[in-house]
């Protein structure tokens, strides 16, 4: 029997390959590897080029015990949340896998049943070191997540903003900045009577939301009424119920402003109920620019939201944050895109004349 041609490997490209390729010693080139702020942001750039371009890949074990850190990023989902399998998840995670990839980092992903199952994962994790830092998404407004992670002295990005700022760092969208938009949008439609369909009271979103609301109105001249105001309104059947309870006041809404794109879903329910058209007798502006709302008649005119691109962005904030750049250097805000899709309009007839609308369609037998 013939002995099997034994096949040459390929020898495995090493940080002398690199150094010597770009003419620079192997401790600059490791130190570039590493993110250590002693070297220049253009020397690292070109480092990495340069390594990509070779192919060389680091022995991971070996660096963890170098320098502490296993180049992870860790991402927990918790599977109890409305929106954990929102198709655009995979494009958010996408996102982040990108950023990671670009620095030679990795993305550690798991999946929790509670809130307090995500705090024994992130303690797990971090005693296993499986992860050199967080990305939190939907931040409340006071997180036990942040807490455990300031306790622990692991740095964390958040996708959003947090009641107490201290140490944090953040990629956002203006969502306030969406919301007193869309008021002053409806507004200059001619709606006077605009109601506000707000999230889970617990997320901070919610509280900057509520704020973008009121300073549209302000900018509108319009007079604030609590009666118009709705909260904790996660689901489509949360927008019905709260949309119908609404539309039943005295003096309904004309225009809504949902804080949620799957809450204004409920709302084309509760016309149709009612014999009402949206983008005729009703209008609506909703955020987030779900697949979903594209599906409807009209469609949802909304404020959307690029989510891989969220997702890329903090991972590179992440990855500096745990390279040492302070937090207050790692904080931004971008704004929503508008796409007037045509479920916001003239109104078709006042307050008054909707409420007297509705009142002889329901005496209708």
């Amino acid at each position: 029997m013939e002995n099997p041609v034994r096949q040459p490997t390929a020898r495995r490209v090493t940080i002398a390959d690199v150094s010597e390729a770009l003419g620079l010693t192997k401790s600059t080139v490791s130190r570039a590897m590493n993110g250590y702020p002693d070297i220049a942001e253009s020397t690292r750039a070109r480092v990495m080029r340069m390594a990509e371009k070779m192919g060389y890949r680091p022995l991971s074990h070996a660096q963890a015990i170098r320098t502490g850190r296993v180049r992870s990023i860790g991402f927990i989902i918790e599977t109890a949340e409305h929106d954990a399998h929102r198709p655009f998840l995979a494009e958010f995670l996408a996102g982040i896998s990108s950023a990671a990839s670009l620095e030679g980092w990795t993305l550690t992903v798991a999946a929790a049943s509670s809130p307090l199952n995500t705090l024994q994962i992130i303690e797990g994790l971090c005693a296993d070191r499986k992860a050199d830092g967080f990305i939190l998404p939907r931040t409340l407004r006071t997180d036990d997540r942040i807490a455990t992670l300031r306790r622990l002295q692991v740095p964390f990005v958040m996708f959003g903003r947090t009641g107490d700022p201290t140490d944090c760092a953040w990629y956002d969208i203006a969502g306030e900045d969406a919301m007193q938009s869309a008021v002053q949008k409806l507004a200059a439609s001619g709606h006077r009577r605009i109601a506000f369909v707000n999230g889970g009271k617990q997320y901070n979103y919610t509280h900057l939301r509520h704020e973008g609301y009121v300073a549209g109105l302000q900018a509108a001249g319009l007079t604030f009424d609590a009666a118009l105001v709705r909260e904790n309104c996660m689901s489509p059947e949360d927008g019905r119920q709260t949309a119908r309870a609404l539309l039943a006041l005295d003096q309904p809404p004309t225009g809504f402003v949902f804080a949620m794109d799957r809450a204004a879903l409920g709302l084309y329910d509760a016309a149709r109920d009612l014999g009402l058209q949206v983008g005729r007798d009703i209008s609506v502006i909703a955020y987030d620019g779900i697949i979903e709302g594209a599906t409807m008649t009209p469609p949802l005119s909304t404020f959307s939201v690029n989510i891989r691109r969220a997702g890329e962005r903090l991972g590179t904030l992440l990855i500096r944050r745990v390279r040492g750049s302070a937090p207050e250097t790692l904080r931004r805000v971008e704004q929503a895109t508008f796409l007037d899709r045509g479920s916001a309009a003239t109104p078709a007839r006042s307050s008054e004349q909707l409420a007297k609308l509705l009142r002889d369609t329901a005496a209708k037998p």
